[in-house]
């Protein structure tokens, strides 16, 4: 049977309700080093974890609220080596273990699994266990590794063209190695987050420039007094 695997979920209508929040804050647009930070409610879980960006740094991406930034600003497009600025949904995790035991949605990454980087497929930025008539996409069996363990970021739900797509937190490649536009961190501290995370506390990924922190901090102020 052929299967189509949605990136997308439907997300709680009421935005503000997460109880999971994964803050990444870079020093500004064309950084490619952060720190993660994990709440829950209102409490510190991890702290100053070191992650790896896009190795263009940050563009503007398409989440789950906009939030107010200048007009002259990258915004992340289909290729352009930027990791997604802005608050995101988490989705699924995945892993090359057919079963670990999470409190996430997991998704088995064998070697026919794909993720669709073609935005003028009707299957852009969607997983696929096949790949027939697909012009470009990547295998989520990586011989590095890279995706033993990962979770999916729901940037660009709505598959506009050439606005990204398979954006994923995942192992990293080498310590301070850059992405092409995911967010990476060591093997062990993933699967600690992987395993902390909880999809009934509604996961989200806030990844910014510090200059919008204060943006961040009006719609989520109990951040603010731990940064």
């Amino acid at each position: 049977m052929i299967k189509v695997f949605l990136i997308v979920i439907s997300f709680c209508s009421l935005l503000f309700s997460s109880s999971q929040i994964l803050l990444v804050v870079a020093d500004d647009f064309n950084a490619s080093k952060a720190q993660l930070r994990a709440y829950e409610d209102d409490k510190l879980v991890f702290k100053n974890i070191d992650v790896n960006l896009g190795k263009n740094g940050l563009g503007w991406g398409l989440g789950i609220i906009t939030i107010p930034h200048k007009s002259d600003e990258p915004i992340k497009i289909e290729g352009d080596k930027k990791a997604p600025a802005g608050i995101f949904k988490l989705g699924s995790a995945f892993g090359y273990e057919k079963n670990l035991s999470l409190n996430l949605p997991y998704l088995y990454a064998d070697e026919n699994l794909i993720c669709v980087d073609d935005s003028d497929s009707n299957y852009y930025n969607r997983f696929l266990n096949f790949k027939d008539g697909v012009k470009s996409f990547e295998y989520m069996k990586r011989k590095d590794n890279q995706y033993k363990y990962g979770i999916v970021v729901l940037h660009n739900n709505e598959q506009l063209k050439k606005r990204g797509s398979c954006i994923f937190i995942h192992i990293e490649k080498a310590k301070d190695a850059p992405t092409v536009g995911c967010t990476s961190m060591n093997e062990n501290k993933l699967l600690k987050v992987m395993k902390w995370l909880d999809k009934d506390k509604n996961p989200i990924l806030i990844q910014v420039p510090k200059v919008y922190l204060e943006e961040v901090y009006k719609l989520y102020p109990e951040l603010k007094e731990d940064y």
